[in-house]
């Protein structure tokens, strides 16, 4: 297996995969998005709340708040040497208390993990007016997207390397330069070619094969591209890292279960 750094940025890693098969990449995709664990919060205890929202609807916002997380720091509930009764190393603790008129936001949220705190200040929670206020204490634990998505560390898909292959120069050569959306194809000398630059753009929607009755070929290769987009509570790399471990525990398991 071979892997080549397409794109790196803070959020977004793109980068090829060669030498897999579809069932693989996909099971790693899956393991990123269900097997990779975070913080999120689980619990909210409402001290006050006179906002424009029921209790019910801002504890399910504040679950959707993507935190920080440090996987170092915490383990999972069942996991932790307290079992499962609640400790630093298994539960982060947070607060808010407000009563200034206006939106209140993620920022306000005060947590007890200077490392753990909300991805996106400025993500409102609820609003107040004059004289409303709220007040509430919450707990964040880890978990996985499988068990639900606020538990999911991003967006990650993938899509097949194509390889483009022309057999027969097509006599509606133009037709095929205008209609193919991801504009791969091109002119030469009177002939068609393929844009090598933006041979990878191209998205299988297979309308140059039906144009020239197969003159044209989309073969299949052992190349893909994958984009992990991080929702913030943990870097791109180390979300494929992680879902790698995970993928790897789980095969060591089973084949122990086996013997």
């Amino acid at each position: 297996m071979d892997i080549k750094i397409l794109s790196n940025k803070k959020d977004k890693l793109t980068f090829l995969l060669k030498g897999v098969n579809n069932a693989y990449v996909n099971t790693l995709r899956r393991y990123m998005m269900t097997e990779v664990p975070t913080l999120a919060i689980e619990e909210v205890t409402f001290k006050i709340n006179n906002s424009i929202l029921y209790d019910e609807i801002v504890a399910h916002r504040l679950g959707l708040i993507p935190i920080k997380t440090d996987l170092k720091s915490y383990n999972f509930t069942k996991d932790c040497k307290c079992k499962g009764k609640g400790c630093a190393q298994c539960q982060l603790k947070l607060s808010l208390k407000s009563k200034n008129s206006g939106f209140v936001y993620a920022s306000e949220i005060k947590s007890n993990d200077a490392k753990c705190k909300p991805v996106y200040p400025k993500m409102p929670i609820t609003k107040l007016q004059s004289k409303q206020d709220i007040e509430f204490e919450a707990t964040a634990i880890l978990g996985i997207g499988k068990e639900h998505m606020k538990w999911s560390p991003g967006l990650i898909f993938f899509k097949q390397n194509p390889k483009i292959k022309i057999k027969k120069d097509p006599e509606n050569k133009q037709l095929v330069v205008e209609r193919c959306p991801q504009s791969i194809f091109e002119l030469k000398n009177g002939k068609l070619s393929v844009n090598s630059k933006k041979e990878s753009d191209c998205i299988l929607c297979s309308d140059c094969v039906d144009l020239t009755n197969n003159n044209i070929e989309l073969e299949k290769s052992d190349e893909f591209i994958f984009t992990v987009e991080s929702w913030g509570q943990l870097d791109p790399q180390t979300i494929v890292t992680k879902a790698i471990d995970v993928y790897n525990d789980q095969i060591n398991e089973f084949s122990k279960l086996l013997k």
